[in-house]
């Protein structure tokens, strides 16, 4: 029997975060996704460094890959260290990749890493949504909206 998987996902340590994402894009859903590391990589990562501000994934022969992400060289790694920006890739199940792939190559929607963090088992894990990019009036929108919530929050505190 299939275990269901939680609403939320498990995130012990998160490591780098693309803030900048949700305000961009409309997110759709999310997938939690394992990344391919090298031993250096996770050692810069459990060091706190690490950036996806302008990275993407994409879909290519059935694979998803991480392009873009930055993970710096780990100070110690010497000769055996990896190179900083180079594609990494995304585990994930065959079903959930062709949902991927079919959402990107009909509705034009993109595949956007929120994050990356160690889950409580120490595995690497990547947050990736699948969004629809934002045109400045959306945005204006999104953010009129946003101040409402807080506006009403703040409200109903003082009052309520």
């Amino acid at each position: 029997m299939v275990r269901p998987r939680p609403a939320t996902f498990d995130k012990k340590k998160v490591v780098a975060e693309n803030r900048r994402a949700r305000f961009d894009y409309a997110i759709d859903t999310t997938y939690e996704a394992g990344i391919a590391l090298t031993g250096t990589e996770v050692k810069s990562l459990r060091f706190g460094e690490g950036s996806i501000a302008e990275s993407y994934a994409e879909v290519k022969d059935g694979q998803v890959w991480l392009v873009n992400a930055n993970v710096p060289e780990f100070s110690h790694g010497n000769r055996f260290n990896h190179e900083p920006k180079r594609p990494r890739k995304l585990l994930l199940h065959e079903r959930e990749i062709s949902k991927l792939h079919g959402a990107v190559a009909r509705d034009g929607m993109t595949l956007v890493p929120l994050s990356i963090y160690f889950n409580s088992r120490g595995r690497a894990k990547v947050e990736l949504a699948l969004a629809k990019g934002r045109k400045a009036p959306d945005k204006r929108e999104y953010q009129k909206e946003k101040d409402w919530k807080r506006e009403q929050g703040r409200l109903m505190r003082q009052h309520g």
